[in-house]
């Protein structure tokens, strides 16, 4: 059976953006050593665009070839032109009640029942199953959540976007691996105990 797991950038006090969703700041603690370590242990969570600048388009992925996704994440760079922006995993979701059509043929929309879909993906055989985000789409599948990644950047920012939006509810984990890196950044790994 398959993992969902929020591999997911925060801020030390919790945040993954402003309170309008911008995350644009979290881009400065993005240095090489970093981006290096992305690359090499989850180069599929890198976009088709990054990839490209990278020069790991035809990285093979490592631990996810299935992502989800809220509208909200999806949108900043359906903007910018990017309708399939991880067009190298074998499945992307968009979960969405205003989208009624797909802006690409290799995205998928969710607009039923999101929990009912996690659980028919989890069954499926291949690798694990990223939900990239956001803070909606995490509370409404803080049950389905089998590991947290959480990176976690050296600013604190006071307010803005929580990881999730679960509401209160105790939900315990267990470490299961943490990377610290030169620039502050830590990478902290969690299994969900059941």
């Amino acid at each position: 059976m398959r993992k969902l797991t929020y591999f997911i950038a925060t801020t030390v006090d919790g945040f993954i953006g402003a309170p309008d969703g911008d995350a644009d700041f979290i881009y400065t603690y993005l240095d090489a050593e970093f981006i290096g370590h992305l690359t090499a242990e989850y180069p599929e969570t890198v976009s088709g665009m990054g990839r490209t600048q990278l020069g790991i388009e035809d990285a093979a992925p490592k631990r996810f070839d299935t992502v989800i996704m809220g509208r909200g994440t999806y949108e900043p760079g359906l903007r910018q032109g990017m309708t399939s922006p991880y067009g190298h995993m074998r499945e992307q979701y968009v979960v969405s009640r205003s989208l009624t059509v797909a802006p690409d043929p290799q995205v998928r929309l969710i607009s039923g029942d999101l929990v009912a879909k996690v659980r028919e993906l989890k069954a499926q055989d291949g690798l694990d199953i990223w939900l990239c985000g956001g803070a909606d789409l995490a509370g409404q599948l803080a049950d389905e959540i089998d590991e947290y990644i959480v990176k976690t950047y050296p600013v604190v920012v006071g307010t803005g976007m929580p990881m999730s939006r679960a509401g209160f509810g105790v939900r315990p984990l267990e470490l299961t691996g943490c990377t610290v890196l030169g620039g502050g950044q830590v990478i902290t790994s969690y299994a969900v105990k059941r």
